[in-house]
């Protein structure tokens, strides 16, 4: 799989065990919660510079992580996903910039969608803590789907049906490069065991209007 053509880039042992060790006794989730939107998290900036250097050699020198998610699968918590595109984008305070809409409040944090062009030049990575097998619920994904622009619910299934489903498989330590509008979902595992994944948008861009990107 290769970023520009698929969508999707695999890139294994991304992270060392000692640096998931790290990141995994950095972050945890309520029992109750499947997964969180992290705001400013004491620490973790400083702990995630592999991926730093990954999304800088994929989208250029200028890129940062501007927000980032803790999803955590298992036995009590296992869930399902439907095919989607990520569309929305967290920043630190509402403003009425044209172009950004659909407001909405998420963990405390606001979030709006953008114009599309700054999804389409974003990117999205998944620092796998845990394995992620056929059988524990891993990503699939629609292999070139990311060049298909903003893909309306009404067809995400014939989208899907052209371009055709790639699972992607990991090892604790792998990260998976994702371009942001690719479309993408997962299952429930069949087989749980813990699933932890954190994922990180990376983006080059600065928003216009005195909007700010939540960041790390």
């Amino acid at each position: 799989m290769q970023l520009d053509r698929d969508g999707a880039q695999l890139f294994p042992a991304g992270f060392s065990p000692a640096e998931v060790a790290m990141l995994a006794a950095l972050l945890s989730l309520p029992d109750d919660r499947p997964g969180a939107r992290l705001g400013a998290t004491a620490g973790l900036s400083g702990h995630v510079g592999p991926a730093d250097d990954i999304a800088r050699g994929l989208i250029g020198p200028a890129a940062r992580a501007v927000a980032a998610k803790l999803f955590d699968k298992s036995e009590s918590r296992n869930w399902a996903l439907g095919w989607h595109q990520d569309r929305t984008i967290p920043v630190r305070e509402r403003r009425e910039i044209p172009g950004f809409s659909q407001w909405t409040v998420k963990s405390g944090i606001p979030h709006c969608v953008p114009p599309f062009e700054i999804l389409e030049r974003a990117l999205t990575l998944r620092v796998h803590l845990d394995a992620a097998g056929e059988a524990n619920a891993p990503l699939f994904i629609a292999p070139g789907s990311h060049r298909l622009g903003l893909v309306a619910e009404a067809g995400l299934a014939s989208a899907v049906e052209r371009c055709g489903t790639c699972t992607c498989l990991a090892d604790a330590g792998d990260v998976w490069a994702y371009a942001t509008p690719i479309l993408h979902g997962s299952g429930r595992a069949l087989a749980p065991a813990r699933r932890r994944v954190l994922q990180l948008l990376y983006s080059a861009d600065s928003l216009p209007g005195g909007l700010e990107w939540q960041g790390l």
